[in-house]
């Protein structure tokens, strides 16, 4: 691997590949190696072009909290007028009057935009309302835990993923936002269309799709108003037309939905089949459920689903990690490689859900870091809390259905997430 600096002597895409079969099937060996010897390192992203990939924790860090230096916005870069990320995009092929929907997203913005489209939504995210929602998911998990054995195989196994660890999270966010019961189910197509990468006509249409129902469900609510999230962002641009555009009204209300249930579903079935190959620590868990919180945190850590963020741009030429980067370069900072970076964590590559630091505050880099930390990492935490604590409370005999080796695992880079977690429930 390279760890030479310079734009030139650097422009090679030897150091690590994101698609590479083999980056895929084990990242954290693969990061883990890239972060001892070159720490900030070229990669090629999934369109083949090159962009530096920094793994060291301290490094993660200062990529996502310094938009001085980091910007999310390309246009931010000073001389720049190509939205390059929207370019990239369209090149894996969504539509171009499309792609600013996912694109231009409170997620993609520096200040600011940033601040203005958060502030529109933090109030729903807010401790107070986080807490208030706990018995709703405790009632959502205690259905849908009751209904596991209806959807058992003639082999006798359920699938935690189809019929647990989607179901909750989708539920939740669709309820806060306000999506209809019936149209649940394609929200959960659309979301897996887009974000493979096999198929550019799956991708096209469920964005298409996803968008063209927004504007439908919003048109609804300006008819008949309710009390939900929609029907909120909509007053906030009926009142004050100049602070939500109709593009960020339908754009917003894609990001909170997919944004909303994704990760916690892929933390939901990480983490089940981690303390399932882990009985000294599913054992701890079950002796001592107040270690929720904790475990929530260290599996997030451990195998969290999000393992590289979202490209930013270097606005000037800097140095990072010992390296010079140059002005407008892409740069993405990989949790992958930060959230075990021994530099951080005691033992990092051990799953430890008693796991304490000497200061107070999120370790990890799962939920991001900075002005764009995960708006909803407190639901998606409580979320992760009654499912693991409730999950094991009801099935206690619950036993993998596969070998650990034989998890099927989707070839997405950036993203660990399980095709399907076979579970036996046991006498329960």
């Amino acid at each position: 691997m390279s760890t030479s600096s310079g734009h030139d002597s650097a422009a090679t895409a030897d150091d690590i590949r994101l698609t590479d079969p083999a980056v895929l099937a084990d990242p954290f060996t693969a990061f883990n190696r890239l972060r001892e010897t070159a720490p900030v390192a070229r990669s090629s992203n999934v369109d083949g072009t090159l962009l530096w990939v920094a793994t060291r924790h301290d490094d993660v860090r200062t990529v996502l909290d310094d938009p001085r230096r980091f910007a999310n916005d390309p246009l931010s870069v000073p001389g720049n007028d190509t939205d390059k990320r929207a370019e990239l995009l369209v090149g894996l092929g969504l539509p171009e009057d499309y792609v600013g929907y996912v694109a231009d997203t409170v997620l993609d913005t520096d200040p600011p935009d940033h601040t203005r489209l958060r502030k529109l939504v933090s109030r729903a995210f807010t401790v107070r309302r986080v807490n208030g929602m706990r018995p709703r998911v405790e009632r959502i998990t205690a259905d849908l835990l009751d209904a596991l054995p209806d959807h058992a195989g003639d082999d006798g196994t359920v699938d935690l993923i189809e019929h647990f660890a989607y179901p909750l999270p989708i539920t939740v966010i669709c309820e806060m936002v306000g999506v209809d019961e019936r149209d649940r189910p394609l929200w959960r197509r659309w979301s897996d269309d887009l974000v493979q990468l096999e198929s550019a006509e799956r991708m096209r249409d469920a964005l298409v799709e996803m968008v063209d129902h927004i504007r439908g469900m919003i048109a609804q609510r300006r008819a008949e108003p309710g009390s939900d999230l929609i029907d909120a962002l909509i007053a906030v641009r009926e009142e004050d037309g100049d602070r939500l555009t109709e593009q960020e009204l339908v754009t917003m209300v894609l990001t909170l939905v997919i944004a909303g249930h994704e990760t916690t579903a892929n933390l939901i079935g990480n983490g089940t089949a981690a303390l399932l190959t882990h009985p000294d620590q599913l054992a701890r868990l079950r002796g001592d459920p107040e270690l929720a919180p904790r475990a929530v945190h260290e599996l997030m850590r451990w195998c969290g689903p999000v393992q590289s963020t979202r490209i930013r741009w270097a606005t000037e030429d800097t140095d990072l990690g010992g390296q010079h980067i140059a002005q407008g370069e892409p740069v993405m900072a990989m949790p992958v490689g930060a959230n075990r970076d021994p530099r951080r964590f005691d033992d990092p590559d051990r799953l430890d859900i008693t796991r304490t630091y000497p200061t107070r505050g999120e370790q990890h880099t799962g939920f991001g870091h900075g002005m764009h930390y995960c708006l909803g990492a407190a639901l998606a935490r409580q979320e992760g809390e009654v499912a693991f604590t409730r999950l094991f409370e009801r099935y206690p005999d619950l036993t993998l259905a596969a070998a650990e080796d034989e998890l099927e695992w989707i070839p997405r880079p950036g993203l660990r997430r399980l095709v399907r977690l076979p579970l036996r429930l046991g006498g329960a």
